[in-house]
């Protein structure tokens, strides 16, 4: 709805009818008679209170009468679940609401809704009922055809939205059966019929290589090809620096960087320089200068901020910026000149950063680093990569110095080191998955790891004592429900956090993630230490970081993969030339606030994307090997099976159904499983040998069994 003045003070005049105290519950007709409303304008009555119901500031109710929700009626998202009852999700709530099946109202997975909340019982999960549908929220699914025929049906790839949708024959657009399509819904039925709707776009068939990821990119609208305003513009990007670029810069062309990253990476955005005077450690990163190219308002920039981030999904990658930006021009390659941003920075022998400068350069990076061939050079002491890389490994073994001094610092202060396995997926040409393997991380990662936080922490401090409109990345406090939650869960393993009247401190979680490792419960606690806490996201306002145990952090040094960061990049390259004027600071106070919320939406999109890729390429890869065993360890257990997971990280579920050797109950208490007649019992951290059963790409699931000699 178009905003303007008059439009805020008649839904103000509204708020206020609604909410006094002589207002009764009543329809549309009765209040535009009540309000003297003219007949050419009751259009506009009905489209703030419209409005006003899609906020969430006043529900109607079955008798179509506008009244004010109330405590017990909140707005909400709707997460759907395969068995029909799901969860409303309210912004500040700390808990979801259980919503049965039977009061679900037709909502469906992704819509808004005003819910009626239950009291609660017995300490239990709060429960309620829809009472509206104020905004659909998947209007476009993605999913497998089906074709009868008269008809068809796509059936949904998201496992939330539980009906298939219904396709009439005029509208199937040529699918056949096993078509991956995407099919805009038209019509959201009822409790007696399906959603209907029209296939607008054939991806492929499920079975053509490629066809599974390019129904993720749709499924999550993630952008694919660039705009043709954006590729014209590139024509206007140079392969090489200009020297007139270097003009008020700080040349640092001869100073000793280098680039470390993976052995697969492009777009190289960071390099590091180090020596070190007396006590004193000179620390330089240095950043692509990516906003010397994309330019405030330019197609280049609206598009960067429309992507968010780039986001690299096993076989590919969709870049926020275009290749000839991202792997050339703004690419930190050895051996050419390159335009940065850099922080210098002074640090103490206890870490401490006791002076820093940001500033304009232009670099050379000497080398271009390996994790692997850094690692075997300052764990493994290699000869021969000692020998190829003489004159820089006083600096690798500097750097290794370093980091180890700020690791310490950031463990001092209580900064939360969660270290799960991540998964490295190998694909062949068709994007088939031919090797699954844990993904290393060594000494040489956690030097660029440190290296990066202590610039993102100084510029952030920096920006913040200036009191500059600015860009930070914030992680909240958890909420004191789901740590005393968790507090009462570890109690069974026999472990205690303090939890008191003041908010929890993060060294108390750090003291129980070191306290629980290598032990057989580390994954289920670490996980539901994770989950007890809220998501990182981006802000316009300082509230500090909790999981690092930081008062200042933000995101500076990806800007050729990240929004935030290019943006704060603008608002210090203007400080630092002295153009930070009032409107410029004016205009920052207004833009910001959305660039946040973009960038925490595509952030949060990308992440979703990318879990499901890797999913979906575990269980084809595990398609291969049914009827195979393997060696794995129980990392989670609940009533209704057991899950396993294997050494390359895939995990899969040993569904308590399927084990017919006894009648196994779920102890909670101990949080294990037992056999009512042989007493065999299954617990955390156990090691046991499991076979393949099944593997289903649709549902995402791989089913295990027990080898019948297990023990």
């Amino acid at each position: 709805m178009r905003r303007d003045y008059n439009i805020d003070e008649k839904i103000n005049m509204l708020l206020d009818f609604f909410s006094s105290s002589e207002y009764k519950p009543m329809r549309f007709k009765d209040i535009a008679a009540l309000l003297q409303v003219p007949k050419g304008s009751k259009h506009e009555l009905k489209e703030v209170l419209d409005f006003l119901v899609i906020e969430g500031k006043i529900i109607t109710d079955d008798r179509g009468r506008y009244r004010t929700p109330g405590d017990r009626v909140k707005t909400g998202m709707f997460s759907g679940t395969q068995k029909g009852f799901g969860f409303v999700i309210i912004d500040g709530e700390p808990e979801d609401i259980f919503i049965p099946e039977n009061a679900t109202k037709g909502a469906m997975h992704g819509d808004k809704v005003t819910v009626l909340i239950s009291t609660e019982k017995n300490g239990k999960r709060k429960e309620g009922a829809v009472l509206q549908i104020l905004e659909r929220g998947m209007k476009e699914i993605v999913g497998t055809f089906q074709k009868s025929k008269n008809f068809g049906f796509v059936v949904p790839d998201n496992q939330k939205f539980n009906h298939d949708i219904f396709i009439p024959k005029e509208h199937t657009k040529g699918a056949v059966t096993g078509h991956k399509v995407v099919a805009v819904v038209t019509n959201y039925g009822d409790g007696n019929h399906n959603p209907e709707g029209k296939v607008i776009d054939i991806i492929g068939h499920m079975n053509d290589p490629g066809v599974d990821i390019m129904s993720v990119v749709k499924a999550y609208d993630l952008p694919v090809e660039f705009p043709k305003e954006v590729l014209r513009s590139l024509d206007f990007i140079p392969d090489e620096v200009d020297s007139k670029d270097y003009n008020n810069r700080m040349d640092i062309r001869d100073l000793p960087t280098v680039t470390i990253d993976g052995e697969d990476a492009k777009d190289l955005d960071d390099a590091v320089s180090l020596t070190k005077e007396g006590d004193i450690y000179h620390l330089g990163v240095h950043i692509a200068d990516v906003t010397h190219y994309v330019k405030e308002g330019s197609a280049l920039d609206k598009e960067a901020l429309r992507r968010g981030t780039s986001v690299y999904l096993v076989d590919r990658v969709l870049p926020m910026l275009p290749h000839k930006l991202s792997n050339g021009i703004c690419s930190l390659n050895p051996g050419v000149d390159r335009l940065a941003l850099s922080c210098y920075m002074d640090i103490d022998v206890k870490g401490n950063v006791i002076g820093h400068q940001i500033a304009e350069t232009v670099i050379r990076s000497d080398r271009r680093m390996t994790y692997t061939d850094v690692s075997k050079i300052i764990e493994d002491q290699d000869e021969e990569l000692i020998k190829e890389y003489n004159d820089l490994v006083p600096m690798f073994m500097l750097m290794l110095e370093l980091s180890e001094i700020l690791k310490g610092r950031r463990h001092k202060r209580g900064a939360i080191n969660f270290d799960f396995p991540e998964s490295k997926i190998i694909v062949d040409h068709n994007g088939k998955p031919v090797e699954i393997r844990e993904y290393e991380r060594n000494k040489a990662t956690k030097i660029i790891e440190e290296f990066m936080l202590i610039a993102n922490e100084t510029v952030a401090e920096d920006y913040f004592w200036q009191e500059i409109p600015f860009l930070y990345r914030t992680h909240d406090k958890p909420d004191d429900e789901k740590i005393k939650a968790l507090a009462i869960f570890i109690n069974n393993f026999g472990y205690s956090i303090k939890v008191g009247n003041e908010d929890i401190h993060p060294k108390e979680l750090q003291k129980l993630l070191n306290r629980i490792e290598d032990t057989p419960e580390e994954a289920l606690i670490s996980r539901l230490t994770l989950r007890s806490m809220k998501q990182a996201k981006y802000t316009v306002a300082n509230t500090g970081h909790f999981g690092l145990s930081a008062k200042y952090y933000t995101h500076f040094t990806s800007p050729i993969r990240r929004y935030p960061d290019l943006q704060i990049h603008r608002i210090i390259k203007e400080n630092i030339k002295g153009k930070l004027n009032g409107d410029r600071r004016e205009h920052y106070e207004k833009t910001l606030f959305e660039v946040a919320n973009q960038s925490s939406m595509t952030e949060r999109r990308a992440e979703e994307a990318e879990r499901e890729v890797d999913k979906m390429k575990k269980v084809e890869y595990m398609t291969d090997h049914i009827g195979e065993t393997f060696t794995g360890v129980i990392s989670g257990i609940t009533t209704w099976g057991i899950y396993v997971e294997l050494p390359n990280t895939i995990e899969g579920m040993v569904r308590v159904s399927d084990m017919s050797d006894d009648y196994y109950i779920y102890d909670e208490e101990r949080y294990q499983m037992v056999g009512e007649h042989t007493k065999k019992t299954y617990k955390l951290g156990q090691t046991v040998t499991v076979e393949v059963i099944a593997a289903d790409k649709l549902l995402r699931t791989i089913d295990f069994a027990f080898v019948e000699d297990e023990k």
